[in-house]
C-alpha cells in the first residue's frame, strides 16, 4: 500500500515524476493530478488511480506558451492573442496535436488540450521539467473537486504518493475551455474566465459547443453532464418539499440565509454577493457539507452572468448527478 505524504517540496514531487508516477499538484483552479504528459505509461497511472474512463481526454500543462504551442500543429492568430491575454491562468484551448502527444492524453482524438497554469509552485516544478504535465482534477472520477491538499488526500490517500501542498485553489473551479472551428472560436467548457472576458479580448461573440453525443464520447474534460457531485444528494432548494426533515438538511446559499434551515446547517459563498469569491468556496462548501452526514444538500443557483454562469454549470451537473 502507497503512504501518501504531504509536503512543500518541489525536488520530491520532481523525482516521482521523473519517475514515471503520478503526484497531486496545486493550480489557480484546482488541484491536478499529475503525470509526465509525453509517457503514455504515466499517463495511464492518472486513469487508474481516478477511475477515470479512458474515453475521457484529459489537459496538458506547461511552464509557457512557446512550450504549450510546440505540441501544436497549428496556431490560430485567436489563439495568440488569448494565450498573450489570459496565460498564465485559467483557460485551456483545443489544437491540433503533434504525433509526440500520446494518443491516451487526447483519448484517440486528434486535438490536445493545453494551457499555462497561475500557481507559484506548480510554476516552479514546470520549469523544471523537460516535459508538460497531464493533470485532471485529483479526485476521483465525478466526485468534488479538490480545492485543497486536505481534500485530495481524503479522495487519493494510499493510492498516489505525494499531494504538492500549495494552499487553498484562488479560483477554485476548473479552467475555462475553447476550441477553433472553422475559423470561429467555440466554447467548450464554462471555468474560471467568464465568457464575457473572452469576448472583449476578441472583439467577437463566442459561441457554445452542443453535441447530443458528448455524454458518450467527451471532447474535453468536464464535459459529462453529471460531474462535481457530493455524496450526500443535492437538491435545488425550489425542490425542497414536506417530506424532507429540513433540520436535517444543510444549505448552499449565495449571499442570504434559507429561514426554513437551521443557521448552522448553512454555507454562504459570499455575503457580499461577490462572484469570485463564490467561485472560491463553491467546492469547499460541497467538501464540507458532504462531511456533516446531512439527509441531503439543498443550494441555489447564483445571478446568471459571469463567473455566475460557470457557478451554475457545476451545479447543475452536482445535481444531475442524483438523477442519473
Amino acid at each position: 500500500m502507497i503512504q501518501t505524504e504531504i509536503g512543500k517540496d518541489i525536488n520530491k514531487a520532481k523525482l516521482y515524476l521523473a519517475g514515471s508516477q503520478v503526484v497531486a499538484i496545486p493550480t489557480e483552479t484546482v488541484y491536478g493530478l499529475a503525470a509526465n504528459g509525453h509517457d503514455p505509461a504515466a499517463v495511464a497511472k492518472i486513469f487508474k488511480a481516478k477511475k477515470r474512463p479512458l474515453s475521457n481526454p484529459l489537459i496538458l500543462h506547461y511552464k509557457n506558451a512557446q512550450a504549450a504551442f510546440n505540441d501544436a500543429i497549428e496556431i490560430p492568430e485567436q489563439a495568440l492573442l488569448l494565450a498573450k491575454t489570459f496565460w498564465p491562468g485559467p483557460l485551456t484551448m483545443l489544437l491540433p496535436k503533434k504525433n509526440h502527444v500520446p494518443d491516451t492524453v487526447t483519448a484517440g482524438k486528434h486535438r490536445v488540450a493545453v494551457r499555462v497554469p497561475n500557481h507559484p509552485l506548480t510554476m516552479n516544478l514546470l520549469e523544471s521539467l523537460d516535459f508538460p504535465l497531464a493533470a485532471p482534477s485529483a479526485n476521483l472520477y465525478g466526485c468534488i473537486s479538490p480545492t485543497s491538499a486536505e481534500h485530495v488526500l481524503n479522495q487519493l490517500k494510499n493510492s498516489i504518493p505525494y499531494i504538492l501542498d500549495g494552499g487553498k485553489c484562488k479560483k477554485g473551479i476548473e479552467s475555462t475551455i475553447v476550441g477553433f472551428d472553422d475559423g470561429e472560436v467555440v466554447l467548450y467548457r464554462l471555468g474560471g474566465i467568464d465568457l464575457e472576458a473572452l469576448e472583449k479580448c476578441l472583439n467577437k461573440k463566442i459561441s457554445t459547443y452542443k453535441n447530443n453525443k458528448v455524454e458518450e464520447e467527451p471532447l474535453a474534460s468536464g464535459m459529462v453532464k453529471h460531474h462535481y457531485a457530493p455524496k450526500t444528494p443535492m437538491h435545488h432548494i425550489n425542490n425542497k418539499s414536506h417530506q424532507m426533515n429540513l433540520k436535517k438538511c444543510g444549505f448552499i446559499g449565495f449571499n442570504k440565509i434559507d429561514k426554513d434551515i437551521p443557521t448552522e446547517n448553512q454555507f454562504l459563498l459570499s455575503k457580499n454577493g461577490d462572484l469570485k469569491e463564490a467561485a472560491s468556496q463553491l467546492y469547499a462548501s460541497f467538501h464540507m457539507m458532504d462531511g456533516k452526514n446531512h439527509e441531503a444538500i439543498l443550494i441555489e443557483f447564483v445571478p446568471e452572468i459571469e463567473l455566475g454562469r460557470s457557478i451554475n454549470d457545476r451545479i447543475r451537473r452536482a445535481i444531475q448527478k442524483n438523477k442519473a
